[in-house]
């Protein structure tokens, strides 16, 4: 049993005013790299789906490579998948972001395509017979019906990365997962409450920022009421199925 006297800290509880005080430069390096990782694995997840999305559109059988090549990668857990990259870019944040440029990558690309593919026919024929090209086609009808649908993915790429950040502690890269993992094998109560809810609240702003995000680069949305486009649906389901694969 613990002993009544001492403050919160040596009494080892669970809410501790006194270890946020006394370790907030710690646990605001941890959050940073936290949120580095998170922000730059996403984004190199978007530069290198968007080129293969392109390809897939322009030759159809890259859909079924690149799918299955991604998903095959993706079925690694993620610390085999850590350890097999040692050797080549060693205990760096190079390791753990390569491995999560991965796993945002099968994601990212399954929603792109839904995304696309949901865009009606008959609103392509009509803009085919207006002469629009294929690169206006592309930006201004088939990306912004698709934008729901790419959003969506992006929500979940954004928030499994935020919680798969946590796994790189075991390389002593992990963002707060270094403060979890640290926690636990001292029993320290206290570091490992502040570090998971401030993991749960980075993923829930991530979210609510990308929300925020759809809602303003798709205002017609909210004119016309809620209701989601089958892209987004068809998006939606393919990104959260992906997003439960599970990963030690």
């Amino acid at each position: 049993m613990a002993s009544a006297g001492g403050n919160c800290l040596t009494r080892n509880e669970w809410i501790c005013g006194r270890y946020l005080s006394t370790r907030s430069d710690e646990i605001l390096a941890a959050l940073r790299e936290h949120i580095d990782l998170t922000v730059t694995s996403v984004a190199l997840g978007v530069a290198v789906a968007v080129p293969l999305v392109l390809v897939a559109r322009r030759w159809r059988p890259a859909v079924g490579v690149v799918g299955g090549a991604t998903s095959i990668l993706y079925t690694i857990p993620s610390l085999a998948f850590f350890a097999l990259l040692l050797p080549v870019s060693g205990l760096s944040t190079t390791t753990v972001r390569t491995g999560l440029v991965i796993y945002t990558l099968v994601i990212l690309f399954r929603g792109f395509i839904a995304g696309l593919d949901g865009v009606p026919p008959d609103v392509l024929e009509s803009a085919r017979g207006m002469g629009y090209g294929s690169v206006r086609l592309l930006l201004t009808v088939e990306l912004p019906l698709a934008l729901p649908a790419i959003v969506t993915a992006l929500r979940v790429a954004t928030v499994s990365t935020v919680a798969l950040v946590t796994v790189g502690a075991t390389i002593g890269h992990g963002g707060l997962g270094n403060l979890i993992y640290d926690g636990l094998g001292s029993t320290f109560r206290a570091e490992v409450l502040t570090a998971s809810v401030l993991c749960l609240a980075l993923a829930v702003v991530a979210d609510l920022l990308l929300v925020g995000l759809e809602r303003l680069v798709t205002p017609w949305r909210r004119a016309r009421g809620t209701r989601r486009p089958a892209g987004a649906a068809t998006a939606a389901k393919a990104a959260a199925a992906t997003s439960t694969e599970a990963h030690s």
